[in-house]
């Protein structure tokens, strides 16, 4: 099966442009004000106006207010939520739109009985944890934590780079990986060549 790759913290359309040339399947968008990746809602619709069809526009939010979330759907033309904090199961179904949501992994952490509270999501992100932090470390964790056969699909995320993600991507074999900082220039800034590097080597690990 191919992974999917889904490049997050999108700032830029040239960077979406070139995340699309580069055969992403999914961009994201962070709706998170303390995130240097962090846009606004018409800096999101002037980027979304550059993705095609068939590529997933995803707005990540974490413990946003529901006004806000129903904000952003009213003016941007967003494809699939991402919930990156500690939000309910009851949050995450009531904007009736398909979403991922986020755990961040640690020891002892029990990942299945997680995933079992969020039957209707798409996906489960799992990321690197640090504490007070929901996400955008840099930092990977442990992917032995990662046990087999979840009730839902795996989506790889936390300090994965053109590297280490061909190495990822054989151990975990995951449903899709998710990357920011590690094919960027700046915060919030992609790097077209490396963006093109972690999609090749990407491809190179669904070869193995």
């Amino acid at each position: 099966m191919r992974t999917r790759v889904k490049i997050c913290g999108i700032t830029r359309v040239e960077d979406a442009a070139a995340a699309v040339d580069a055969g992403a399947d999914a961009i994201g968008l962070v709706f998170y004000d303390p995130s240097p990746r962090s846009v606004a809602i018409q800096q999101a619709v002037e980027i979304c106006q550059a993705i095609p069809a068939f590529v997933t526009v995803t707005a990540l939010f974490v413990d946003a207010p529901v006004e806000q979330v129903r904000d952003v759907l009213s003016q941007v033309p967003v494809d699939l939520l991402q919930f990156h904090g500690d939000e309910s199961p009851q949050y995450c179904r009531s904007f009736s739109r398909p979403y991922i949501k986020a755990i961040r992994v640690r020891e002892g952490l029990d990942v299945p009985a997680f995933a079992r509270q969020f039957p209707c999501s798409k996906a489960l992100l799992l990321d690197a944890y640090r504490p007070g932090v929901p996400g955008g470390t840099g930092e990977t964790f442990d992917w032995g934590l990662i046990p087999e056969n979840l009730d839902l699909p795996v989506i790889l995320a936390g300090g994965l780079n053109p590297d280490n993600i061909e190495s990822a991507v054989a151990q975990v074999r995951p449903f899709a990986v998710d990357v920011s900082g590690g094919v960027e220039a700046a915060k919030g800034i992609k790097d077209s060549q490396l963006v093109n590097q972690f999609i090749k080597e990407v491809s190179c690990a669904d070869q193995r």
